[in-house]
């Protein structure tokens, strides 16, 4: 059984995106007429009717100034879904976005990426596979069809 939680967004980052995005443009909120948008900030779908934004925004950046860790050109910004206004976050439930194939992203401690992992099915079993390796300290799970980051996992 796997032991490992989602990590969405963090408050105070969001704060920061709903304002401007990690490319330094001014944040636009839009109604979500459809739904369906995979939320960073509560790791669930929209639902129709909802206000949202599309930001940029540099996972591994941001970890690393709050690490000390130095991850060159593995540092990279792309888009996510956020609530426009604040929501409560996620529900603490099983780990979101998983029925779909995704690429699990190894990075090191000092930012180095350590590999990635297409995974089709039997996604906890892949995470905890990750982990099995000392030197990864936390691993970004991201869309096949877009490569767009979908949350974090740390080491339990």
């Amino acid at each position: 059984m796997s032991t490992h939680t989602a990590r969405p967004v963090e408050p105070t980052v969001l704060k920061e995106l709903r304002v401007t995005d990690d490319a330094g443009r001014r944040t636009v909120p839009v109604t979500d007429d459809e739904g369906g948008a995979p939320l960073r900030c509560c790791l669930r779908r929209s639902a129709p009717g909802e206000r949202i934004a599309l930001v940029s925004y540099a996972p591994l950046r941001r970890w690393a100034a709050a690490t000390g860790a130095t991850p060159g050109a593995y540092d990279e910004q792309g888009p996510v879904f956020i609530h426009a206004d604040d929501c409560p976050g996620p529900d603490g439930g099983a780990l979101p976005f998983t029925h779909a194939h995704r690429v699990l992203r190894r990075y090191s401690a000092d930012g180095r990426i350590l590999g990635g992992t297409l995974v089709a099915d039997r996604f906890t079993d892949a995470l905890d596979e990750a982990f099995t390796d000392p030197e990864v300290a936390l691993v970004h799970v991201r869309a096949v069809e877009y490569g767009c980051f979908l949350y974090e996992v740390r080491r339990p």
